[in-house]
């Protein structure tokens, strides 16, 4: 299965677009719950990004992932930091998780700019 993690970010934007408009109690609780929970503290918004990620996984939420990947590029999280947490996802988590990790990683290479080409890595090619 291939998802374009991006567009599909976009497209439950869209499609919730009237919910929160019809239901702006609701997601006003929701928001500020979102918004406290993963506010800097004892831990930082990074990690607090990768737990969700991790919960995510466990439920098999395509959108979960897709929005707590974009979240963790944003906050300059790199691929080996989130290749060790997915390592725990997966311990914790078992094949099913392994199976979503691998949707991890295609939203990472979609969400993550590309590499910036140096004359050092031009010269090693």
């Amino acid at each position: 299965m291939s998802v374009s993690y991006p567009e599909l970010t976009r497209e439950i934007t869209a499609q919730l677009a009237p919910f929160r408009q019809s239901q702006k109690s609701t997601m006003q609780g929701f928001s500020a719950m979102a918004g406290a929970a993963m506010a800097e503290g004892a831990l930082s918004s990074k990690v607090k990004e990768l737990l969700a990620l991790s919960v995510g996984i466990a439920q098999g939420c395509h959108g979960c992932i897709g929005y707590h990947v974009k979240a963790l590029v944003r906050l300059g999280c790199t691929r080996v930091e989130l290749e060790e947490a997915m390592g725990v996802a997966v311990y914790m988590g078992g094949g099913p998780a392994l199976m979503h990790v691998a949707d991890v990683l295609r939203a990472w290479e979609q969400f993550a700019p590309a590499p910036v080409a140096t004359a050092d890595s031009a010269a090693t090619t």
